[in-house]
């Protein structure tokens, strides 16, 4: 069972909004899942089976677990079917803590992974339901940014990634279909680590990842702000 699950739209989504906690979590023993709810085709360069092999080598790099749940790509819903396939995951699954995507974005799929998210979290308790598995609610839920829209937000907090950074850049160049072949992305992983050192200039550290809280978070000694 995961510790941890971390819900995006497509494969690289996760990667890009935080990839280097991921691999910081990981490193710390800590059991993460990735969970996309499409497998991310059809796109210029790619295909179903070479997204699948992309994306289980930028699992490995950053030392978590995937799976693809196959809704349709493009045409992503919020609706009881999504709801219930990623609330029986998180049945299964159990994890404290719930990442998901940030609700404010140009790409209608995006829009669509977090509202799709934030529901089945409720969904995954009930009870006296045909879904599979025991109930279950993540006592935490946190949004991460990967947007196509240039927002500008003010974080609830930062992860400190500086020793993950490039374990973050690695999981992203795997998927050459996206960053590789396709002139278009060519300069996103270079975008990418601009902002972890942006943020991490804020934070005070070489690279940071912002997250989000609707809820606020709760730490055992002040001590543990940095």
């Amino acid at each position: 069972m995961a510790d941890i699950v971390c819900v995006g739209a497509h494969p690289d989504d996760v990667e890009i909004g935080m990839g280097g906690t991921i691999a910081a979590l990981a490193a710390a023993g800590a059991d993460v899942l990735i969970v996309d709810l499409t497998n991310g085709e059809p796109t210029p360069y790619g295909s179903p089976e070479i997204r699948a092999v992309e994306s289980a080598e930028a699992a490995r790099i950053l030392g978590c677990r995937r799976l693809t749940l196959g809704l349709e790509n493009r045409y992503l819903f919020d609706t009881r079917e999504a709801r219930e396939a990623l609330a029986v995951v998180i049945r299964q699954e159990r994890p404290h803590v719930l990442f998901v995507p940030y609700p404010e974005d140009a790409h209608p799929d995006h829009l669509a992974a977090s509202s799709i998210a934030e529901a089945a979290r409720f969904y995954a308790k009930l009870t006296r339901t045909e879904m599979a598995g025991e109930p279950h609610y993540p006592a935490r839920v946190y949004r991460y940014m990967a947007v196509h829209a240039r927002l500008v937000r003010e974080p609830s907090f930062l992860a400190d990634i500086s020793a993950t950074l490039d374990a973050k850049s690695a999981a992203l160049s795997a998927y050459h279909s996206q960053f590789g072949a396709n002139e278009a992305n060519a300069g996103l992983i270079a975008a990418v680590e601009r902002t972890a050192r942006h943020w991490g200039d804020v934070g005070r550290v070489a690279a940071a990842e912002p997250f989000f809280a609707p809820e606020p978070p709760v730490v055992a000694s002040v001590l543990d702000l940095r």
